[in-house]
């Protein structure tokens, strides 16, 4: 028997090489991705994690999965502190399950990742003004809810961090000399802000700002409402070495 041509059993084999690269590769049921996707989770590797539950969501093979895929794909996104993909993630799922019993849940962490956002004070406010609006929707949507008392603290700290940001224009355009701007800047602070403890911190600095531009009456009016509404005010001292040098 002749014995083939060694050209002719290579171009044979890179044939059926080429054969087995061409064959679809069968993919794996929801479940397993789904369960592979868990096992990521658990160890920490939450990108990994967040890439098999893609494809569940992808798959559209279960809308059990489905749905708790979603949710696991911002939980993992909030645990990696991807917070931007996480707050979006969030508001996603409850826009598509907004009767799901995680509704509540998503609304909370889609708070908190705005607020983990909120870095110094002399930044974009955008991730307080965010944190904040969902915080308040969460008051009104859930005013009993699961995560009620620590909504309030933050919601709080929100406005607080607020106010520190006006404080801190103002300041900024005191120093500059800009007096119209600042007075402007502590007179809305009082208007937007009348319920929190900074309060004494902005009178301090709006009679500086009137005594500064020459308004030294309404420096005076200032300064007699700070002494009279915080009495233990540590600003009271400094307010009244401003008024000794003005006068």
């Amino acid at each position: 028997m002749k014995t083939p041509d060694k050209s002719i059993l290579v171009s044979l084999l890179a044939l059926l090489l080429l054969q087995g690269c061409a064959t679809p590769q069968m993919n794996k049921p929801t479940d397993v991705l789904y369960k592979d996707g868990e096992e990521f989770y658990q160890s920490g590797k939450y990108e990994d994690a967040i890439a098999q539950w893609k494809k569940v969501r992808e798959s559209y093979q279960s809308p059990e999965l489905t749905t708790r895929a979603e949710l696991g794909i911002a939980d993992a996104y909030f645990l990696n502190k991807d917070y931007i993909e996480a707050a979006a993630a969030y508001e996603d799922f409850r826009k598509l399950h907004p009767r799901h019993e995680k509704a509540e849940y998503a609304l909370y962490h889609q708070a908190l990742s705005h607020y983990y956002q909120v870095s110094r004070i002399d930044t974009d406010q955008t991730p307080v003004k965010n944190a904040l609006a969902v915080f308040e929707a969460y008051l009104s949507q859930y005013p009993s809810g699961e995560f009620l008392q620590q909504v309030r603290e933050k919601a709080g700290d929100c406005r607080d961090k607020q106010l520190q940001y006006e404080i801190y224009v103002g300041k900024f355009y005191l120093n500059q000399g800009k007096f119209p701007a600042a007075i402007g800047r502590f007179e809305e602070a009082l208007k937007m802000f009348p319920d929190l403890p900074r309060r004494d911190e902005v009178l301090y600095y709006l009679g500086w700002s009137y005594l500064a531009s020459g308004q030294k009456n309404k420096g005076r009016e200032v300064y007699a409402r700070l002494f009279k509404e915080f009495p233990a005010s540590p600003h009271i001292d400094a307010a009244n070495k401003k008024m000794d040098s003005f006068f």
